[in-house]
This record gives C-alpha cells, structure tokens and sequence, in this order.
C-alpha cells in the first residue's frame, strides 16, 4: 500500500513537472516586457549571460512617464536591463549600465552585443548630452565585459565621420566580423565594415541596403539563408541572402496591428533570436498611437503625452513559407529561448 502511495505521488510529481515545462513553453505574455521605472523600453536586444545562466535584454530606456520638452524623453537615455531565468517568459528589471565615459549626462542607444574568446563586446550608440529635438552627433563605441555588467570603455570605432547609429554584428564563415549600421548622412540607408578583432574596422563604401530610408538593421542566420530585417516605421522589412552581400527585397511583417494587448501599432526596432530551430522577433510597440509616427502633437507646455511616448516589448515567431519569413503576430505559439553552451 506505501509502496503504491509513493508511487503514484512519484507520477504525479512527474506529471506535474511535464505540465509546468509544457505550460512555460506555450504563448508568452502580452506584453512581454514593460520599463516599470520610465515605461519607455525600446530597441531590444537579448544576450546569454554564460556564467549566470539566464538571458539578459539590453535596450534603450527612453523616459516616456517623465515630463519634458520635445523629444528630450529619447535623450539622457541609459541602457537599461531586465533578465529571464526561465527561458523569456519573465523579466525583471535590473537596472541601468554605467557607462558615462565623458562629463555630464549623455545618451546612449540601441545596443548590440558579440561574444567571442571568453568577451562580450557591446557596440552602442553615443551621442553627447541631451537635445529636446531630434540631433545630435552619434558615433558608434564600443565596450568590452566579461560578465554583462561591468564594462570598460574601449573607445569609438573607426568608422567614417558620419551621424551612424544602430549597429548589428555576426562572424562570417571566413573567420571575421561583420557590423552593419544605419548611416542617417546618406539618407538613413545600411552601410557595412569588417573586422578581424572586432576593434579595427575597415568600412565599404558600397551600401549594402539602399532604397527606402529604413533604421534597426538586424541580421541572423537561419532556414539555410542568411536574413536581415530593418525597420522602415511601417513594420520591418525582410531582405534574404545566401552570402551576406548581395540581399533580396522581401516583404513586411509587423506592418499590420496585432490583437494581443499592447500588440499595436506596427512593430518597431527589432531583435531576432534563433533558438532550438525557431526564429523569435523581439520588437517595440507604441501602444498609446494608431500609427507609429501619430505622437498627438506638443501639448500647450511643448511636450508629448505620456500616453503616446510609452513602449512595450513584444515576441513573436517568424515562419519561413518556403521562400520567405512571415509572422502573424496573433497566432499562438511556443515561446522557449534554450540555454547557450
């Protein structure tokens, strides 16, 4: 009779363990991630922290709840950083990385992140101080850390003296590293540069994607092509490659209001993660406006409302059909980002 009691709750806790790892592997959250200091997370990107074993999201802080002039809310900005211990569904926020390297408050945005030799190698957007209006002069700089926390300033890159901003980065098959980036003085399209050591870098002086002005290039490998999705303020648009050089137009995804909550506009700035054979897109949304450049206009004080600055970050799946990617940001899906070796 014991034997068969110990059994049974044996099974049972058996049972139940599958019924938690099934549930925690089904839809994620709507929204996946709200800032609960300035509600204003954009610009994801998400990183394995190694030694911690959990996923860590980077993103620019933007602070939407605070009442300023403009667009000053977009400036003075830190990193921000929220971490997952179990595999995205959950995020808590963390706090902000330190890395004012010059005097006074400065901003700082859209960061991406390279592992490699034991290094993580964080390449973000630096402009100084704080403007009420879109400008600035952003350069692209570079830290280095090993534990996703602590990180030392390593210098600019150098890269031509344009207002650059946005990078993304991959190791090519020939052993280096790739960075594209949104160059805004020759009309916002994607330039490129290669590295060996991810600390010189030798730029092209041939676009990579030109055309439609677009930000937020993000490149991943994934269904045997190499892929790159950027953000044209309607929804991102995909581009396909099999060499990382020449792309493919493709369609957009993201273009079209979801029902989830938050889920709308148009999806924004986007991170992909490829993980166990699924391609995840992490995006923004401005869930307080029906389009994404509809602000509502400067009240009679010069500011925006906090209604129509606040963000929320989102996940969905991106499908390959045979011949490119889609998402249909409503369906149901398996949401599961695995441990990093």
């Amino acid at each position: 009779m014991i034997k068969g009691i110990v059994c049974g709750l044996m099974m049972m806790a058996g049972f139940t363990a599958v019924a938690q790892d099934a549930a925690i592997k089904n839809q994620p959250p709507s929204p996946l991630y709200r800032d609960p200091i300035y509600d204003g997370a954009a610009d994801p990107v998400l990183v394995y922290n190694k030694a911690e074993k959990e996923w860590t999201m980077l993103y620019t802080q933007r602070r939407a709840n605070v009442q300023s002039p403009g667009v000053a809310f977009c400036y003075g900005t830190a990193i921000g950083v929220a971490t997952s211990k179990d595999h995205g569904h959950t995020w808590v926020y963390r706090g902000a990385l330190n890395l004012e390297h010059e005097r006074g408050q400065n901003t700082f945005w859209a960061p991406d992140v390279a592992f490699d030799k034991g290094v993580y190698h964080m390449f973000v957007v630096y402009i100084p101080g704080v403007y009420s209006q879109w400008g600035g002069d952003s350069h692209l700089v570079h830290y280095t850390s090993k534990n996703l926390w602590d990180w030392k300033y390593e210098g600019p890159l150098n890269l031509p003296d344009h207002n650059i901003i946005d990078p993304t980065l991959m190791k090519m098959p020939d052993g280096k590293w790739h960075m594209w980036y949104k160059d805004q003085k020759l009309g916002s399209i994607t330039m490129t540069a290669e590295s060996n050591d991810l600390v010189n870098w030798k730029a092209d002086d041939k676009p990579a994607i030109e055309g439609r002005a677009h930000e937020g290039p993000k490149i991943f490998r994934f269904k045997d092509y190499y892929w790159m999705i950027t953000d044209e303020w309607q929804g991102q648009r995909v581009y396909r490659s099999k060499d990382a050089k020449t792309w493919e137009h493709q369609g957009l995804v993201l273009d079209k209001p979801g029902h989830r909550p938050e889920d709308t506009p148009t999806g924004a700035h986007a991170d992909v993660v490829v993980s166990d054979g699924h391609a995840y897109i992490i995006y923004f949304t401005h869930p307080g406006r029906k389009k994404h450049f509809e602000d509502g206009g400067l009240d009679a004080d010069g500011a925006y409302s906090y209604t129509t600055k606040r963000t929320s970050i989102h996940a969905a799946e991106l499908e390959f059909n045979g011949e490119t990617l889609v998402c249909d940001r409503d369906k149901p899906f398996s949401f599961w980002l695995a441990d990093v070796k």
